[in-house]
């Protein structure tokens, strides 16, 4: 099933109620939320109480993408205010499958996410654990930027891997995603496309249902 995950991190926070809830009736089955921790990111953003204001506001998927540093510290605080599912990146952890076994202890479902630069080999030993990966397609940390076109091969070769493996998993897009690019990006094998400024910037349903048009093809 394809899906869209709006990023609030681009979203208007004066009207964070407004907007999810427009989302939400308008189809979107995943809201994503972005902490960072101004270390592994060269940005801070949200924190765990903008993961309760949002679980407080709608019953979909909420999508929670750490990027901080050794993030196992702060696993069971994320699944506690209310995360479905939780990405940790790849190159942030000491010890990959102890925060995926955590993760999946605290009953929230496990994704790695992977920049730009990283290989999907670097995740071989733990696919089968996963259940979702989510592909960087620009360098984390700051919105609006434009996706990095050698990242594209990377979400085939996972959709590959995922058809062929006993576990199959959902291929998650983060960068750069717009209405121009998701249908490429569908094609290449990702299911889930989060998108923050080509969703937020000008009229919001009007957006929301060009996306979830290109979803539905």
């Amino acid at each position: 099933m394809n899906c869209l995950s709006p990023s609030l991190l681009s979203s208007d926070l004066t009207r964070l109620s407004d907007q999810v809830r427009l989302l939400d009736n308008a189809g979107a089955a995943y809201f994503h939320v972005d902490i960072m921790d101004g270390s592994f990111v060269p940005n801070i953003s949200f924190g765990f109480p903008m993961v309760k204001a949002v679980r407080s506001l709608t019953e979909k998927v909420v999508d929670v993408h750490m990027m901080v540093d050794d993030p196992i510290r702060y696993v069971d605080l994320c699944a506690e205010s209310g995360a479905d599912i939780i990405s940790v990146h790849y190159e942030a952890c000491k010890h990959l499958d102890a925060v995926i076994q955590r993760i999946k202890q605290d009953g929230a479902m496990a994704s790695v996410a992977i920049n730009p630069a990283t290989p999907v080999s670097a995740l071989s030993c733990v696919l089968d654990q996963l259940d979702m990966v989510l592909v960087m397609t620009v360098n984390p940390g700051l919105g609006g930027q434009k996706l990095i076109p050698y990242t594209v091969d990377k979400i085939r070769e996972l959709k590959k891997l995922s058809d062929e493996s006993k576990n199959s998993f959902d291929i998650e897009v983060d960068g750069g995603v717009n209405t121009e690019n998701a249908g490429m990006l569908l094609d290449a094998g990702a299911n889930i496309l989060v998108t923050g400024h080509a969703l937020f910037s000008g009229d919001l349903e009007e957006n929301a249902t060009q996306f979830l048009n290109i979803l539905e093809e």
